[in-house]
């Protein structure tokens, strides 16, 4: 039997090292970058960066792989990767619009541990990212618990879910100001947003007269923090319309800048809430803040006891773009600028958020845990889908799924798709069969062959079966009318 790699698999077993040792061995090319480009989507374009190694790189980089099991299979991989794409052409511009402002990118630092000081920002903005939602400002001292981090992690050790106990900006108030007034002084080009937080109206309309003084391009106003110690702060107010609408009309009425208004998920309904900073005047919707959350891990205690906090990370994307669509999707909303956040890893996980209706996209979670560099690949592996697509305007994406989307009722239930099996790739496992037997409708046998086999008559298209796969040998067939009785 041919023996299978997954390009995946193999490439998540990577550290991505601080200056990869694996690189450094390699006389051309850049095993280290090439790795990072699958693991956040551009397997693609992976071949740019493997293609000028010799069988000699590779071997040494192997050697030099301080994985703390087994040296990673470059070899392998870089015979396993698809042909780069020529390049060819002009690359097409990531630049897009929020709402009044022209930004170099979609890419945004979230507000979050990500840009809590001059240096961090300032390195983002070198990196390649477009602007920063700087993390929240207030009239209060804050202090932190410690530890303040928890995650529910996958297999490979990447974050399925993150959980953060931290509230907002523990520097003082002057300090932050200096910051933002440096940041936008040092990069004209960047968006400076800077979020901001109070107790009552005269706190808001205070901080963001401050912050507008400073230079910022916007503001955000933050009515959505889940894990506020402080009465009349955070997610209470977000999930108030009246005080949303409250809070709006006082921070629009006091600057002149774009005022960007931040939906809690902690809400069953976000369009009402969205509605009430909209007709406040609000210049667009940021979406969403973590979601309250509890994970029991004995590391995360602090001087034993746990507390309720926010969630973020991929596992929450599904849930954010389905408060994105809530939005994007009211006809009163229509047109009004929003910028994503939750779960956003790869250019995929962006391109998603754009054609849900968004015009940036905000990142935390991945940074954390990977760095800045990740804009490396979230930049070309966008570049690379609208040169694919022939898209010159990245604005023109936006929103262009939303009409996808039907009430469960109203979608076709006439039709079914069934699963088609890739004889070639299968390796035999019966994962398929298995989770087919015991989760879904005992469709298919597997015999000593160790092939799966498909009984037509009691497959209803649910394609447990193909999601998992571990190989990807089972995809779609068409999709052909039900069978009658």
């Amino acid at each position: 039997m041919e023996r299978h790699i997954d390009l995946h698999e193999e490439a998540g077993r990577c550290l991505y090292c601080e200056n990869a040792p694996c690189s450094a061995a390699c006389r051309n090319g850049d095993p280290a970058r090439a790795l990072r480009a699958i693991r956040f989507g551009n397997e693609r374009l992976a071949a740019r960066w493997l293609k000028p190694c010799s069988g000699k790189d590779l071997e040494a980089a192997e050697k030099a792989c301080i994985h703390y099991d087994q040296p990673l299979r470059l070899r392998e991989i870089a015979a396993s990767l698809p042909e780069a794409p020529e390049a060819g052409g002009k690359e097409p511009s990531l630049a897009i619009d929020f709402c009044g402002l022209k930004c170099e990118n979609p890419f945004f630092l979230a507000s979050s541990a990500v840009c809590t000081n001059y240096e961090m920002v300032a390195d983002a903005f070198r990196a390649g990212w477009a602007g920063v939602f700087y993390k929240t400002i207030c009239l209060q001292d804050i202090f932190e618990v410690s530890p303040r981090f928890d995650a529910v992690k996958n297999h490979d050790g990447s974050f399925a879910s993150f959980r953060n106990m931290e509230q907002l900006s523990e520097n003082p108030l002057e300090m932050d100001l200096d910051i933002l007034r440096r940041l936008k002084q040092d990069f004209p080009g960047k968006i400076v947003i800077a979020s901001i937080m109070g107790q009552h109206h005269d706190e808001w309309v205070k901080l963001a007269r401050l912050v507008e003084e400073a230079g910022v391009d916007a503001v955000e106003l933050n009515f959505s923090c889940p894990q506020m110690g402080i009465a009349g702060m955070g997610s209470d107010v977000g999930q108030n319309d009246e005080l949303v609408t409250y809070y709006t009309a006082f921070v629009k009425k006091a600057v002149k800048i774009p005022v960007i208004a931040k939906m809690t998920p902690n809400i069953s309904k976000m369009r009402r809430v969205s509605m009430a900073a909209h007709f406040a005047g609000a210049d667009a919707i940021s979406a969403i803040n973590t979601i309250k959350s509890i994970t029991l891990s004995k590391e995360s205690e602090v001087s034993g006891k746990q507390t309720v906090s926010g969630l973020s990370g991929n596992a929450v994307k599904p849930i954010s773009l389905r408060f994105i669509y809530d939005i994007s999707s009211n006809k009163i909303l229509k047109g009004v600028p929003i910028s994503g956040i939750g779960g956003i890893e790869t250019w995929q996980d962006a391109l998603e958020y754009i054609q849900m209706g968004c015009s940036n996209v905000q990142v935390c979670t991945a940074i954390m845990q990977y760095g800045y560099r990740i804009i490396d690949d979230l930049q070309e592996g966008m570049r690379a889908y609208m040169q694919e697509h022939g898209i010159s305007d990245l604005g023109s994406v936006v929103g262009s799924r939303v009409d996808d989307f039907q009430l469960p009722p109203s979608l076709d239930r006439d039709t079914v798709v069934y699963p088609k099996f890739q004889r070639e790739s299968c390796i035999g496992c019966g994962r398929c069969y298995i989770s087919c037997r015991d989760g879904g409708h005992q469709a298919l046998s597997f015999g000593d062959d160790r092939t799966p086999r498909l009984n037509g008559a009691k497959c209803v298209g649910c394609h447990l079966c193909r999601l998992v796969c571990p190989t990807g040998s089972i995809t779609l067939s068409k999709r052909v009318p039900k069978r009658q009785g």
